[in-house]
């Protein structure tokens, strides 16, 4: 999706722009720039070279246009009575050409962790083919194995329900740094969160 090397800086591959661009969910609420996903979608051929640069420039300067922080905060229905607020949990619409730039930023995000370790083999919430289910199975066949050994095994839960609710941005971002993130997408991260 992205390319880069040591002493080259970061490229947006237009094809890549074109591929998130042609996967767009037209049934997605507008943000408050009023694109709509569709029209990003159909015209993705016109776009495509055009957005590049903006991305491209965007990534490496770090600055995030204003447009793309504007939103539309809506509260949706978790669980439980509507008449309860704790019960809600707000939603962000931004606007479309934001949201892809979000998705370029989290490949190379996720890239980095899993290259550099940062997310171990174990983990599965938050990542694409894992689950709730696929954490389940192997936690199964861990204890399943043990069982079969003789050991004892003990089990403690724990609900982080409200965990990410919380989670502090300044936090996340040093965390990010001490495992050695590019400056850029530090820069550019800091800035789409300060929106």
């Amino acid at each position: 999706m992205v390319s880069r090397s040591r002493m080259v800086p970061l490229v947006i591959q237009e094809e890549a722009v074109r591929q998130l661009l042609s996967c767009l969910d037209v049934h997605k609420s507008v943000g408050r720039d009023g694109i709509h996903s569709r029209v990003m979608r159909e015209l993705a051929d016109e776009l495509v070279k055009l957005l590049s640069i903006i991305y491209q420039e965007s990534w490496i300067t770090g600055e995030v246009p204003d447009d793309w922080k504007l939103a539309n905060v809506t509260p949706i229905q978790k669980k439980g009575r509507k008449e309860d607020p704790g019960n809600y949990r707000s939603v962000r619409l931004t606007s479309v050409p934001g949201k892809v730039m979000e998705q370029f930023i989290l490949s190379v995000i996720m890239q980095h962790l899993q290259d550099g370790q940062g997310i171990r083999p174990s983990q599965h919430g938050f990542r694409r083919g894992r689950s709730c289910l696929t954490n389940l199975v192997s936690f199964y066949d861990q204890v399943a194995h043990l069982v079969d050994a003789g050991k004892a095994v003990d089990v403690v839960y724990l609900d982080f329900s409200k965990a990410f609710d919380t989670v502090s941005h300044s936090i996340l971002l040093e965390k990010l740094a001490a495992h050695g993130l590019d400056r850029s997408t530090l820069c550019w991260v800091r800035n789409w969160l300060d929106g």
